[in-house]
């Protein structure tokens, strides 16, 4: 309990030690956190109302949010699946950092179903044995236990390693590693789970078709790589951790499968909806092209399927995918049109037209758009302070007073230890 007690004193004492950079960056996400609690106010207060949620369209900006983070979530598998499974010394080396994204997206999975509630006294229906929690008939319900499951094996996998490395001891495989593969079936649930949420709906064409799971795991393995791949391009400007031209280089091919594969699934449904158009295909049409003179979802779609498929020529050409100037353009541009394909091109126009033809059109008001704008400052925040305290255990700059100066920081083949390498 000692040991424990001086981890965590260690780890919280080395995350509030930085530069006027670091200062600055925690002050700027503190004050647009503020921005999200000042939203949560009002949507207590004064209901959905502030929303430019409908009757007609009840899933907007905060559900897209949602849906999107949980496909980050599950993209930190991209680290470990091949750090433990295929033994890439690379990956072991920057595992924690993908557990610690990963830890980081469900609170801020979570953060958007808060807002999209409304009230907080709604969320003890989300609590098994206290709340309506429709187990196993709610998909809702199934949603919430793989979502919680995932954050508790990352929290378990990601702390306890960096413990071990704290105190120089040694990882204890027999009950560690099994809790890892169970972590790498949990993230293709999370989002498998999520897709069911909205695939089991008959009235909702859009949505209503088995591709849907296969389509959520694509894009979830090509944004969550994405942003992995910006982060870690940030870590080795800003501090002592060098991250492998290995690891990221994997990162890129495996975006670059994934994002081709979601490009191909999009223009398969294109192909079987509209070639032979019934009234089911009403809301891809409305999103390609309009429906009754309504087109404010068409240029979301266009520049998405834009983007998209910029950075997947980019990330197809090798010379541009092994350029560490121009891959954080294609990573942003991959990342940005799979998060416009998850809310405006997915999710809002499901809803276009009701099940009783109704063409009722969204636009999300300034309070979604600050509180969007909010959770994602508090993600980042608390994905700062994750990341931080991992890199100084992982670097040497924090552990354990008893622990031998000496200790060996090397990569160990059994995949009981690993440590980066300074620059």
């Amino acid at each position: 309990m000692h040991t424990l007690i001086n981890f965590t004193t260690d780890y919280t004492r080395y995350v509030l030690k930085g530069g006027a950079k670091f200062y600055a960056w925690m002050v700027f996400l503190a004050l647009l956190s503020a921005g999200a609690l000042y939203g949560f106010y009002l949507q207590n207060t004064e209901g959905l109302i502030v929303t430019g949620m409908t009757n007609q369209i009840h899933d907007g900006l905060y559900f897209a949010n949602l849906v999107f983070l949980v496909g980050v979530a599950a993209g930190a598998v991209t680290i470990v699946f091949p750090a433990y499974v295929y033994h890439h010394k690379a990956m072991h080396e920057v595992t924690v950092l993908g557990e610690m994204l990963a830890i980081a997206a469900v609170i801020m999975v979570m953060l958007f179903v808060f807002a999209h509630m409304g009230r907080p006294d709604r969320l003890w229906h989300m609590l098994p044995f206290v709340g309506i929690f429709n187990l196993p008939g709610s998909m809702l319900a199934w949603d919430v236990l793989a979502l919680n499951g995932y954050l508790i094996l990352n929290f378990i996998c990601g702390f306890y390693y960096l413990y071990a490395k704290y105190t120089g001891t040694k990882v204890n495989n027999k009950w560690f590693m099994p809790v890892v593969y169970t972590s790498i079936v949990w993230a293709l649930s999370i989002h498998t789970v999520t897709a069911f949420l909205i695939a089991t709906m008959p009235a909702r064409p859009m949505w209503f078709h088995s591709m849907m799971p296969i389509r959520f795991i694509t894009t979830a393995f090509a944004a969550g790589p994405c942003l992995i791949i910006l982060v870690f391009m940030i870590i080795r400007k800003t501090t002592k951790m060098w991250i492998q031209d290995d690891a990221i280089n994997l990162l890129a091919t495996i975006v670059t499968w994934c994002l081709g594969l979601a490009l191909f699934l999009t223009m398969s449904e294109i192909v079987v909806e509209l070639y032979a158009r019934t009234e089911h295909a009403n809301g891809l049409y409305y999103l390609m092209f309009g429906l009754h003179g309504l087109t404010s979802l068409v240029p979301w779609f266009w520049s998405s399927l834009a983007f998209m498929i910029i950075a997947f020529v980019m990330f197809l050409i090798p010379s541009v995918r092994t350029n560490y100037k121009l891959l954080p353009i294609a990573c942003v541009l991959a990342f940005v049109g799979i998060w416009i394909e998850k809310g405006m091109g997915l999710i809002v126009p499901g809803f276009i037209p009701t099940p009783i033809g109704e063409v009722t059109e969204y636009y999300p008001t300034l309070i979604e758009v600050v509180m969007t704008i909010g959770n994602w400052a508090i993600g980042f925040f608390i994905l700062t302070i994750l990341l931080k305290g991992a890199i100084g255990i992982l670097v040497g700059d924090v552990k354990y007073e008893g622990r031998s100066a000496a200790k060996s920081l090397d990569f160990s083949s059994d995949g009981e230890t690993a440590a980066s390498a300074s620059r």
